[in-house]
């Protein structure tokens, strides 16, 4: 789906989120590729990430041109930082459920633009009908799960062992859910 472009407010900041457009694809490609990288919360190892500029095109035209997906880039001035989404369930008894997710380049983090990316998604997928929303979180990222839980959030399950990383370690999962 696609929504008109907004600006947010994070700590004084001016944040621009926009829908995604075929034109992006090569950026995205280069973030999903970097935040996997800096972080051993996202689901992917670096290398993991090998769609192609057309790949990703298509990606991106399903997901705007889909009535229950919705995916948010966001910019600080004028630069990408990173992007949020919701992928709504499209069966008759689950309507009403959507999971979210969310990255940033570190850098950019601790700084409020996370929460205002969230609040702003939250608000988005109730004006759409979205009566619950859902995500997973690695158990270790408990500054992740803290943002999560200021908003409303709440742990409805943990699944153990959910990721295993190339050193062997494993890391737990917490399924969290918010009503709108």
């Amino acid at each position: 789906m696609r929504v008109p472009e907004m600006t947010i407010r994070a700590k004084g900041q001016a944040i621009i989120l926009r829908t995604a457009t075929e034109q992006d694809a090569q950026m995205l490609i280069d973030y999903l590729k970097k935040t996997c990288a800096e972080t051993r919360f996202l689901a992917k190892e670096p290398e993991e990430i090998q769609m192609t500029v057309e790949q990703e095109e298509q990606f991106i035209k399903r997901t705007n041109d889909s009535q229950t997906d919705l995916m948010l880039l966001a910019f600080l001035n004028g630069t990408f930082i990173g992007n949020c989404s919701f992928t709504g369930v499209s069966t008759s008894r689950y309507r009403h459920r959507a999971t979210m997710g969310i990255a940033l380049y570190q850098k950019y983090t601790g700084m409020g633009i996370g929460r205002a990316m969230i609040e702003k998604l939250l608000e988005i997928a109730k004006e759409k009908g979205y009566e619950q929303m859902e995500l997973e979180v690695v158990a270790d990222n408990q500054r992740a799960i803290r943002l999560y839980e200021s908003i409303g959030f709440q742990m409805y399950g943990k699944l153990p062992d959910n990721m295993k990383y190339l050193d062997g370690t494993y890391a737990d999962a917490y399924w969290m859910m918010k009503k709108l």
